[in-house]
């Protein structure tokens, strides 16, 4: 177990990032990096390795014990199988009798996809969760663990997969140092009995925390000041000329002695006059360390990679195949559905309660029909329930962006292939859209009086089902892209005043000017006001003879339709009806290839401008190896 130190912008998080592979794909690097004598492109270092943040991003509502067999599942057993299978080979070619209940606990840890599994409970265990194990993790709005007990679980979620070699950034972010020396000693005992390899970087580690460590790297200005066991980093520093006082934290003397402006007070050498070593010295001075000189011995000597063990780096992409992983992306957002099951009910009762208004407002014993004039108070009716179809998928644009962070996150560990979590939203939501839409319709169609047909009644359910399935995508999208509710409120917005206006229902087709008419083909509100215009004017009871000479259409219906500038025959409906279904189908890809390309503002990959200050034209030198 490995500590990382330096003080801030020394490189930290950039160069665990890089031996993790998380690196922005635009930076310009220099050298190589190998595990087992492999590079990066010979394996999936994701996997292989595991990059815990310093944040705690995660489902609030899920337990802990839930999130950790999401995590596994998603992983995968990756080498487990195949070394179980190798090992019973070579015990019965030996003639060895492998112990009862090892041997079934070797084979409870190799199964894949169970929904629980011995592995959790032992991570479980391990961590010392579980006595929380059924409590939701919680946020800002549920109560729920603790913060020590949250980073807990964020580190469990990388022990449940393949990886074997953690790197963990700043994880005593927002701890007391009591909860710090906890977790960094369940993670010590986890490193002797799971025989795992871990580096974690920690800002002012106290004593008692910093001696539980195994090795020490100092990293300053981009510079490995020393690399090596934690007893003799003192004595490197006595033969520098500074010393750690008696009272002093080992951990604090060694982030200040490569300080230009604390470096002074540890000289204590009498006889030599104090100068300045700057940092390139140190890391010279290494160099010629009996540390540093056995370490580069051993990098002189080229690791072997054909002495790998098959086992030791993951080779595929995933955990699952893509079905697998499909259907367990599809049984935790099942779960979550469940577990915020009130905002739907509060969505469905929101919409009962503005139907009953609407029903009051839009009284069928008012709303008198077959004449030019009484077009103005169905126009109004039907204009106020698009509306309200529409907005009521507004609440996607709050799911998508409240999802993010945790989606970027198991994104980039390639817990899933980002299509499978996108499909999922997409096919779950459907049957939500399809219960308010026919709640809105059952409630206000025959009480606002539009056409009593059967057939007109079902038409006009598809309409609504299909604007609304239309909203969710374009909501869904819209959130993919801007990330973050303040930008969506204002741009989102801004986009819903543009489909309004070019719509149909503020400015009629014949008063659009001829260089904004392709704005009014572009509305996928005008395509849905068409079809629910369509579904109510073309009906029976609006086919008397057109009495209004300015308006050359035979029947009072089409004369309506005809002077707002929508469609004037019944293929007119389904020809809405398939350009809503056309918006559903690029929205929902959009969304999509937002999710598969794009990257959230702060997550992993993105190196920011502090670190990379002290950062240019640096090198650290660095050997790996993946037990």
């Amino acid at each position: 177990m490995t500590l990382l130190l330096g003080p801030p912008s020394s490189g930290k998080s950039t160069f665990m990032r890089a031996l993790t592979g998380k690196l922005d794909k635009a930076l310009k690097v220099s050298g190589s990096i190998t595990y087992c004598g492999h590079t990066f492109e010979e394996f999936y270092p994701e996997r292989t390795s595991a990059y815990v943040s310093q944040y705690d991003l995660h489902n609030a509502e899920m337990t802990v014990r839930e999130t950790l067999d999401f995590s596994r599942r998603c992983l995968g057993v990756g080498a487990r199988y195949d070394m179980l299978a190798e090992l019973a080979v070579r015990e019965r070619e030996a003639g060895i009798k492998p112990d009862p209940e090892i041997d079934a606990y070797m084979k409870a840890t190799a199964v894949q996809g169970q929904e629980s599994n011995i592995v959790t409970d032992l991570t479980l265990k391990v961590l010392g969760l579980d006595i929380c194990a059924d409590m939701p993790i919680g946020d800002e709005m549920i109560r729920g663990v603790s913060g020590g007990q949250r980073k807990r679980v964020t580190t469990g979620e990388m022990l449940t997969g393949p990886a074997r070699a953690l790197f963990m950034d700043e994880i005593s972010t927002g701890l007391d140092s009591s909860s710090t020396f906890q977790i960094v000693k369940y993670i010590r005992q986890l490193v002797h009995v799971m025989n795992e390899t871990v580096m974690i970087s920690l800002l002012q580690p106290p004593p008692e925390t910093y001696n539980l460590f195994d090795d020490i790297i100092l990293l300053s200005e981009g510079y490995v000041v020393y690399h090596g066991p934690r007893e003799n980093i003192l004595e490197f520093f006595e033969s520098a000329g500074f010393r750690c006082p008696e009272r002093k934290g080992i951990a604090d003397f060694l982030q200040e002695v490569t300080s230009k402006k604390d470096q002074q007070q540890y000289w204590y050498l009498d006889q030599e006059q104090y100068r300045h070593v700057p940092v390139p010295e140190f890391a010279e001075r290494f160099k010629s360390f009996h540390v540093g000189q056995q370490m580069l011995k051993e990098l002189q000597i080229p690791f072997d990679k054909s002495k790998t063990h098959p086992a030791a780096l993951t080779t595929n992409k995933y955990g699952q195949s893509s079905w697998e992983s499909f259907k367990t992306v599809m049984s935790r957002e099942k779960l979550l559905m469940k577990r915020n099951s009130f905002i739907y009910i509060f969505k469905v009762a929101q919409l009962v309660i503005l139907g009953l208004i609407a029903m009051t407002v839009f009284l069928r014993t008012k709303m008198p029909h077959g004449q030019f004039s009484d077009s103005t108070k169905f126009f109004g009716a039907l204009t106020f329930s698009l509306m309200t179809v529409l907005f009521n998928g507004f609440a996607e644009l709050q799911f998508t962006i409240k999802m993010l962070p945790t989606f970027y996150k198991q994104r980039d560990f390639l817990f899933f292939p980002p299509w499978t979590i996108g499909l999922v939203n997409i096919i779950s939501k459907v049957p939500v859209s399809l219960v308010e839409s026919i709640v809105w319709v059952v409630l206000t169609y025959y009480v606002m009086g539009f056409a009593p047909a059967a057939g007109r009644f079902f038409r006009m359910l598809l309409a609504f089902f299909a604007t609304h399935q239309m909203a969710m995508g374009l909501f869904r999208f819209l959130g993919a892209v801007l990330k973050s509710m303040v930008v969506a409120n204002t741009l989102g917005m801004f986009v819903i005043l543009l489909i309004f206006l070019f719509g149909g229902i503020v400015i009629p087709r014949g008063d659009v000017r001829p260089w904004w008419i392709w704005a009014y083909w572009a509305s996928p509100m005008m395509y849905s006001q068409n079809a629910i215009s369509v579904n109510e004017f073309l009906s029976s009871r609006w086919a008397n003879p057109n009495n209004n000479t300015s308006i050359d259409a035979p029947t009072v219906g089409e004369a309506i339709l005809k002077a707002k500038g929508l469609f004037t025959r019944e293929s007119g409906f389904w020809v809405s009806i398939g350009a809503i279904v056309g918006f559903i189908i690029l929205f929902n890809i959009l969304y999509l290839l937002a999710l598969t390309y794009l990257s959230f503002g702060s997550s992993s990959n993105t190196v920011s401008d502090e670190e990379n200050e002290n950062e240019t034209n640096t090198s650290i030198p660095i050997a790996t190896c993946s037990r």
